[in-house]
């Protein structure tokens, strides 16, 4: 696995993300961290996913190892495995069984891209035996009581290949993530970038407006996250169609029709 595929925050020396909470999803995640529970979490990419667990797990006072998952993500990649060095072999932690050792909270990014062989990992830790069994070295790492593992998906992404099973999905307790209410991210672009009320009013539209569209074959939405990109590249100084092309048009779509329509959207909000 590529190193850039785990990070790690501390979450006792670092301030919480801001987060604006859409419902009661900081008093549930709370709960069932204080209750050992595991979460899945649920929702289109860019709704606020990472940007929530960054934000609980400072909140909670727990480090954080988040794990982008892909295709080529193996159950070794999150336990560990042994190397070689100038002394000889020794053996190495993965992030889940460093998260499980120190109490950290694990989150694992669009879970089911990752190999199949993960979920073997994963079933001892997510239910009540809360454990680890590691294998290649005959341990058993029992998770103190301040670990949680976290995973999410994107469910508008799941097929017949790439879904995660009952079995699994009925070990964790679930929220759904949806786009924010329009006054919520309306407020959420102004204090991430410092935007007026009429630029994050029309950011907005166009947003929910893109959202809507069902004539044309795009692969996602224009998220949140996107939002903010072009929120920034505005208050930066870019013109705003621009900043729309750059940051809400041209990752949604490769196809050249595909994407002068979507302008014309942007046209028909910023030229009003």
């Amino acid at each position: 696995m590529s190193a850039g595929a785990v990070s790690l925050s501390a979450g006792t020396a670092l301030e919480a993300p801001f987060y604006l909470p859409q419902g009661n999803e900081i008093a549930l995640f709370d709960h069932a961290w204080r209750h050992q529970l595991p979460m899945l979490i649920k929702g289109p990419t860019g709704c606020g996913k990472t940007r929530f667990i960054a934000h609980m797990a400072a909140r909670l006072g727990r480090p954080l190892y988040t794990v982008a998952c892909h295709d080529d993500l193996s159950a070794s990649d999150l336990v560990g495995r042994h190397l070689i060095g100038r002394e000889g072999t020794f053996w190495s932690d993965g992030p889940l069984a460093k998260a499980v050792r120190e109490g950290a909270i694990c989150y694992l990014d669009e879970v089911v891209e990752a190999r199949k062989d993960t979920t073997v990992v994963l079933h001892p830790l997510s239910d009540d035996r809360r454990i680890l069994p590691i294998e290649r070295t005959g341990e058993t790492l029992h998770a103190p009581p301040e670990f949680m593992l976290v995973v999410s998906y994107n469910p508008g992404y799941q097929n017949m290949l790439k879904g995660m099973k009952p079995s699994t999905r009925q070990r964790f307790v679930a929220i759904r993530f949806r786009y924010p209410l329009p006054e919520l991210e309306q407020e959420i672009l102004r204090i991430e970038t410092g935007i007026d009320n009429r630029l994050a009013h029309r950011l907005v539209t166009l947003g929910t407006a893109l959202r809507s569209l069902t004539d044309h074959d795009l692969e996602a939405s224009a998220s949140t996250r996107l939002l903010v990109y072009a929120a920034t590249l505005i208050q930066g100084g870019v013109e705003a169609l621009e900043a729309c092309r750059a940051s809400l048009v041209e990752p949604l779509t490769d196809d050249e029709e595909t994407a002068e329509a979507l302008m014309e959207v942007a046209n028909a909000v910023f030229g009003a």
